[in-house]
């Protein structure tokens, strides 16, 4: 009988608060079927980690911890990078097949947004040209909820995005808790939320009060609103409520922010010398509030995605089940797939995990539907709330707890032995 073949996970881009689980899904999936998968390794820091031969076995992890990846956020378990292998880096994609020949693996499971489904979808190519032995399936994630199509046929939402749902509904929740009290003196409370271009996250706003009882403007990118139509809009609700929340979208369009850019290329607005908020709170406040005090700001950060309080459990259920679902389309049907989730039709929320071809889904960008922005584009539609709604599910997520701390997985780095010369990669060779 033929020797198992290793595996080697690894994840890429912006984490999530249920990325673990997606991670504990490929892991317990794998050992279910010894015959066919052997060793499971994952890249420490993504496909950086596979290009420096730097694999940690999982295998060797005790139970107690892998099970604890559940209630892990972020990607502190097996890191993560930002790291793209390009075309022109032809040596990095040979350097990935030599590290997984020297290692046996077999298979190779991609977690991440759209740059890494192209990742994934430029290396199962790469073994299929050089008739290399090789099963690459990727497994969605990213927060942003536009990696797939217009029309979601292709996936219907992406693990990590209920998570962050749930974050912004409860934030906006506390925030309204906050401008009731203290409007008299900070009439109006501008929220900055994740989202470069896409608005899915910003929308989310909007599941903390479907009732809209709140003084509660959304501004997502897609709506081009422009800042003078903005103000317009504020004093609108403070002549009419006395107060205003806004929630905006990192990426609403103030002009020349300094903006810095990540590996990929993407604006990092939460990272640029100005941000989006304090851009706008300045505006409103020079050109004047039509009630006394002033407008304030909170940016919110990395928290977004890091916060394993606010995780939805719908999200960590489904996250797992769509790693399970890339080790069983890796067993049964081979290479150049990504799982997918997809929402069955019907008033109940329910969906079954499938697949889609890598390349489909490879770099692919989906944005806010123009059909669930309201007419006064600062709102969105209860079209949009019956789709989130089900996301960010009805309880509390479970976190054990030490002396009061939370208590993550917390992996031992147990590598596998280098059998290679060492290897820097092409994109660091410039620096």
């Amino acid at each position: 009988m033929a020797k198992p073949k290793n595996v080697v996970v690894a994840q890429s881009g912006g984490p999530s608060p249920v990325i673990n689980s997606s991670l504990r899904g490929v892991v317990d999936t794998c050992k279910m079927f010894p015959g066919t998968f052997g060793t499971v390794y994952a890249g420490w820091h993504g496909v950086e980690g596979v290009l420096k031969e730097e694999l940690l076995d999982l295998t060797a992890q005790a139970e107690e911890e892998i099970a604890l990846l559940r209630v892990t956020p972020a990607a502190g378990a097996i890191g993560t990078c930002r790291y793209k292998l390009k075309p022109a880096f032809s040596e990095d994609f040979d350097r990935v097949l030599e590290v997984f020949k020297a290692h046996n693996v077999g298979y190779f499971f991609y977690n991440g947004g759209n740059d890494s489904m192209d990742t994934a979808h430029k290396v199962a190519e790469m073994a299929r040209q050089k008739g290399f032995d090789l099963v690459a399936v990727g497994v969605p994630k990213t927060i942003d909820n536009d990696v797939g199509d217009g029309a979601f046929q292709l996936i219907d939402h992406t693990p990590g995005y209920g998570s962050v749902a749930r974050y912004w509904a409860s934030i906006v929740q506390c925030a309204d808790e906050e401008n009731r009290g203290s409007c008299p003196a900070d009439p109006v409370l501008v929220l900055q939320a994740m989202g470069r271009k896409i608005g899915f996250i910003p929308a989310a706003a909007r599941l903390a009060d479907p009732q809209r009882q709140m003084p509660l403007q959304i501004y997502l990118t897609e709506a081009k609103v422009t800042l003078e139509q903005m103000a317009d809009n504020v004093n609108d609700c403070l002549r009419q409520h006395g107060r205003c929340i806004v929630v905006v979208s990192e990426g609403f369009e103030v002009g020349d922010l300094g903006a810095t850019r990540d590996a990929f290329g993407h604006v990092q607005f939460s990272a640029s010398k100005t941000t989006v908020a304090q851009q706008i709170i300045n505006y409103l406040n020079e050109r004047g509030l039509k009630a006394k005090g002033s407008a304030r700001a909170n940016v919110y950060g990395t928290d977004q995605r890091d916060s394993i309080a606010y995780a939805s459990t719908v999200d960590l259920d489904e996250a797992y089940k769509v790693g399970q679902k890339a080790v069983l389309i890796a067993r049964e049907d081979g290479n150049g797939w990504m799982s997918t989730i997809l929402r069955e039709p019907g008033v109940i929320y329910n969906v079954r995990y499938g697949k889609v071809p890598l390349k489909e889904v490879a770099n692919s960008e989906r944005f806010f539907p123009e059909a669930w922005l309201a007419p006064s584009r600062v709102d969105v539609t209860d079209d949009f709330v019956r789709y989130a709604r089900p996301l960010i599910g009805e309880d509390w997520v479970s976190v054990p707890m030490i002396n009061g701390l939370q208590r993550f997985a917390r992996l031992k780095h147990i590598l596998a032995e280098k059998k290679l010369p060492a290897y820097v990669p092409v994109g660091d060779r410039k620096k």
